[in-house]
């Protein structure tokens, strides 16, 4: 939950977020701890959901994101927002599985926050047309990560880190409107 912030629009106290790149063979994950101005690296990775029918991929992705709900114990969830491609048929299984991945936080009860690729890259990159080594690459850099990063780990790396950095948004506009999110 987002605590009241300070007059200088600090948010007090630990958070510890879960990102969430939903897709129905794979779904990414990423775990960091918001302290303050500091931004901590826990565990990043992908769900590989290889069963035969969408159901057993769900099942999968659900048991996935449960175990690492269960473990690491997320106050907040940052995911991507599903858009609209060509392919109305690959939007429908990419909501099955944001639904399925959702599902399995509910437990405990985090607060969820969506935000659009775009938003994502240019709070990360800079530019919301960043191509995906470019997200790979400013993930490392700003969370000092030495080894590889595989590309549905660094965007759900990228997903956790944009919602910190609007995490301070929110607590001003909090503070200025006197409603918390």
């Amino acid at each position: 939950m987002l605590t009241t912030p300070r007059r200088d629009g600090v948010l007090p106290g630990q958070v510890r977020v879960l990102g969430l790149d939903p897709g129905s063979l794979r779904t990414g994950y990423a775990v960091i701890e918001i302290n303050g101005p500091k931004i901590g690296y826990l565990v990043s990775g992908a769900i590989k959901a290889g069963g035969e029918s969408l159901a057993e991929r769900l099942q999968e992705i659900f048991a996935g994101v449960d175990r690492l709900t269960n473990e690491f114990r997320p106050d907040e969830v940052a995911i991507e927002r599903v858009f609209m491609h060509r392919n109305a048929d690959s939007a429908l299984k990419l909501g099955q599985a944001r639904g399925a991945a959702l599902s399995a936080t509910f437990a405990v009860r985090p607060r969820v926050f969506e935000y659009a690729p775009r938003e994502v890259k240019l709070a990360v990159v800079g530019t919301g047309a960043a191509q995906k080594d470019q997200v790979q690459l400013m993930v490392k850099r700003l969370l000092n990560i030495a080894g590889p990063l595989t590309e549905d780990a660094a965007d759900a790396l990228a997903i956790a880190l944009c919602h910190a950095h609007s995490r301070k948004v929110y607590a001003l506009a909090a503070l200025a409107t006197g409603i918390i999110r």
